[in-house]
């Protein structure tokens, strides 16, 4: 798992709407990555129609923001009509994003122990390094102090 002042690790993922993105060609801007566990579930949706919702302000702080998971681009491609959410999403389907990132983690529901993304975001500095990282995230709020921590970068 990567941690503050660290290099980030560099990827190249499939995007809503078409193409691709490289987070090294990203480097010159501050670069958000928020990991969820599924699309269209309760808390995923919450969290990217609030990311949805603050893109402007995102943006005027000279951000960009991706939401990463599991999900197929086809998946993707319908959440994002469903709820009209204008946030890109990537798709990380071979889960070598995930791995990089530390977030696909054993998980522990009801005594059931499975494998899936731990809801995690990480705010990269325009130098490529990770300025900050938010784990085990609670949706309330959490856009909020991302975009302020953006702002500050």
């Amino acid at each position: 798992m990567p941690e503050i002042s660290e290099q980030a690790p560099d990827f190249t993922l499939p995007v809503t709407g078409g193409g691709e993105v490289t987070l090294s060609d990203l480097r010159g801007k501050p670069v958000v990555l928020f990991f969820y566990p599924r699309d269209d579930t309760p808390g995923c949706t919450t969290e990217s129609i609030g990311f949805s919702a603050n893109l402007s302000d995102f943006e005027a702080a000279g951000a960009k923001v991706f939401g990463i998971s599991r999900d197929t681009m086809a998946k993707h491609d319908k959440f994002v009509a469903k709820h009209a959410l204008t946030v890109p999403l990537l798709s990380d389907e071979q889960g070598d994003v995930t791995e990089a990132y530390g977030v696909w983690v054993e998980k522990n529901m009801y005594g059931k122990k499975s494998m899936g993304i731990e809801r995690a975001t990480y705010l990269i500095g325009a130098d490529g390094r990770i300025a900050q990282v938010w784990r085990k995230v609670k949706v309330p709020g959490h856009v909020e102090a991302v975009l302020e921590a953006a702002r500050a970068l």
